[in-house]
């Protein structure tokens, strides 16, 4: 259907919500609409209090993104039940009744995404949400070349887990300004990444940066990158966030991680000719024969902690610290995405 039909069709449908007698606090009055995804019809809504509702069907077991909860738009995860059927949505609803006008324009785009994405509408539903909110994301400062480097060895990692579970760049803590990069409660992830050709020297930020988490595991996995041309080998940096987009199930929160981390859509040509060959990966287990400074041994030492922005630098040249072994490696993930789940 075009944007005219599906704007007069949602009118239609809350005008004659609207009409009929007002529901019981937390009952909705909903009409199906002609939008059929594997999920369902999808529909829409009119609260006790006149606030507009789309309703996105959604699998049981399906998160639905945190964060939305008002001033103008809410967003929750909400069953409906009658005689014949349980189904679970995505409830979009605006609280603001001067603005239904705007709401139903987002609604209509929705329902368009949703026709073109019926396998999975909650992701058509979150690109349209990303879309208005570009409209008002200010640019931010560009990259610099460790900067890149370092973005790069995460997503290297965030892709790993992404390829085991769709929702996992949720554990993605780094650009939140967690301490560790990644982290599923008992087993985090620190990602170091170097562009220098020689020496294994990864810079620490703070003394808790190897502090594993309360009676689990940390390790560090470090990448050795070298840049190349636009068109040598070696995976290419605006590749791998679109590899990440497609792989995870909620392509908004991760374009907000990866704001935060300083990357926006609207930069990729800046960085189309961004390419990097992996030179060395290794992964270790920070226990306690690892190389470094935490608060944790300073205080076990006796010496008090009272300095503030430490940061230094660890040399893991030799042969020991013994890295995992690849099997280790994806045994550790695994347990993350499980531990998470």
């Amino acid at each position: 259907m075009n944007e005219d039909t599906l704007r007069r069709l949602v009118e239609e449908h809350w005008t004659a919500l609207e009409a009929e007698q007002t529901t019981g606090e937390h009952r909705l009055r909903v009409a199906q609409l002609p939008v059929i995804t594997e999920g369902g019809p999808l529909a829409v809504a009119i609260d006790y209090e006149g606030h507009r509702h789309v309703l996105v069907p959604v699998h049981a077991n399906r998160k639905i993104r945190p964060g939305m909860e008002g001033p103008v738009l809410r967003l929750r995860k909400r069953a409906l039940e009658d005689e014949e059927t349980y189904q679970q949505y995505a409830d979009l609803s605006c609280l603001r009744n001067d603005l239904s006008d705007l709401f139903t324009e987002l609604c209509v785009d929705v329902l368009g995404a949703a026709e073109e994405l019926p396998e999975n509408p909650v992701k058509a539903l979150y690109r349209v949400l990303d879309r208005w909110k570009a409209l008002f994301r200010t640019q931010g400062t560009p990259l610099g070349p460790e900067q890149l480097a370092g973005l790069f060895g995460e997503l290297m990692v965030l892709n790993r887990l992404l390829e085991t579970d769709s929702s996992a760049h949720r554990l993605w803590r780094g650009p939140e300004g967690h301490r560790h990069d990644f982290s599923a409660g008992t087993i985090a992830v620190e990602v170091k990444s170097s562009t220098a050709r020689e020496g294994r020297k990864p810079r620490i930020h703070g003394l808790d940066q190897l502090e594993g988490p309360e009676g689990g595991t940390l390790a560090l996995a470090w990448f050795r990158l070298h840049p190349t041309t636009v068109n040598g080998s070696g995976p290419a940096f605006v590749e791998l966030v679109d590899r990440a987009l497609r792989m995870c199930d909620d392509e908004g929160a991760l374009l907000e991680l990866l704001a935060e981390a300083g990357y926006r859509p609207s930069d990729a040509d800046r960085y189309r000719d961004v390419r990097f060959v992996i030179g060395e990966e290794r992964w270790y287990r920070v226990d306690p024969g690892f190389p470094g400074l935490t608060g944790q041994a300073l205080v076990a030492a006796g010496v008090p902690v009272s300095v503030l922005d430490v940061e230094y630098t660890i040399d893991l040249s030799g042969e020991t610290p013994v890295p995992l072994a690849p099997g280790q490696v994806t045994q550790m993930i695994d347990s993350m995405i499980q531990e998470y789940a």
